[in-house]
């Protein structure tokens, strides 16, 4: 049963013309990071919602939403003009199983996203968890544009705690930008891209894969790991590729 919490926005923060990002005041129940809820507005007479992925750790104190406006969409142009004291809801529990719990033992966690399904991530890296289970952590961010690379404090943040053990690689699509890697991810797996510059390689021993985004680069992906033995992650059958739809 959905039980909606009254909320109120703490603060906001314009990334892009198009991207924002949320933080709200609310008495939420625990949440597992990587987890989702939904946030509503009442339009027209009725509550209109839609899911967003926690970036805060579940020990933070505000709870954090990143998205983008939605052409036609019916909510996301409305939580962007949202300012510091307006009223939300929020649902609660949060749901979703694009969490480490489900994620199989290995050496290397690979958390690969595209545009604001960087999210889910944010909230593992902001845990104890990953540190401590893996040995090499390495988040990918593909984007079109070089503005939409959002969060650089943050990652630097992690870069900080542990510079031997996570390694931060951007992709940039439709431009060039220094530091960053061009095309699509599974390009650069098929073509050792991404390992090279990861300095770390992916197969079935090591590996454990998080891919979270638009369908296309988790088809595509998943269909370039496949190539190498890799398989998707199920809880009765274990492998190394677990994924999550991200619109």
């Amino acid at each position: 049963m959905v039980d909606w919490v009254k909320a109120v926005i703490h603060n906001k923060k314009q990334w892009t013309d198009r991207l924002f990002s949320l933080q709200i005041e609310a008495k939420l129940t625990q949440f597992t990071a990587g987890q989702f809820t939904r946030l509503a507005l009442e339009v027209e007479g009725e509550r209109v919602a839609r899911p967003y992925s926690f970036i805060n750790s579940p020990d933070e104190s505000h709870a954090e939403f990143y998205f983008n406006i939605v052409e036609e969409g019916p909510l996301s142009g409305r939580l962007a003009t949202l300012k510091a004291g307006d009223s939300i809801e929020i649902a609660q529990p949060a749901h979703g199983f694009f969490t480490l719990p489900e994620v199989p033992e290995g050496k290397h966690l690979w958390m690969l996203a595209t545009g604001t399904a960087l999210g889910p991530y944010l909230s593992f890296l902001k845990t104890d968890e990953p540190w401590k289970r893996f040995e090499k952590l390495i988040l990918v961010h593909a984007v079109r544009h070089a503005d939409e690379l959002s969060y650089a404090e943050t990652i630097s943040s992690f870069v900080e705690k542990d510079p031997e053990k996570f390694t931060f690689i951007p992709f940039v699509s439709r431009e060039q930008h220094e530091g960053a890697l061009g095309g699509r991810i599974p390009a650069a797996i098929e073509e050792g891209r991404l390992e090279g510059r990861a300095g770390v390689t992916i197969n079935v021993t090591d590996s454990q894969l998080m891919l979270c985004g638009n369908l296309g680069m988790i088809l595509d992906t998943t269909e370039a790991l496949n190539k190498r033995g890799l398989i998707k992650n199920k809880r009765r059958e274990p492998g190394q590729i677990t994924t999550e739809k991200y619109w």
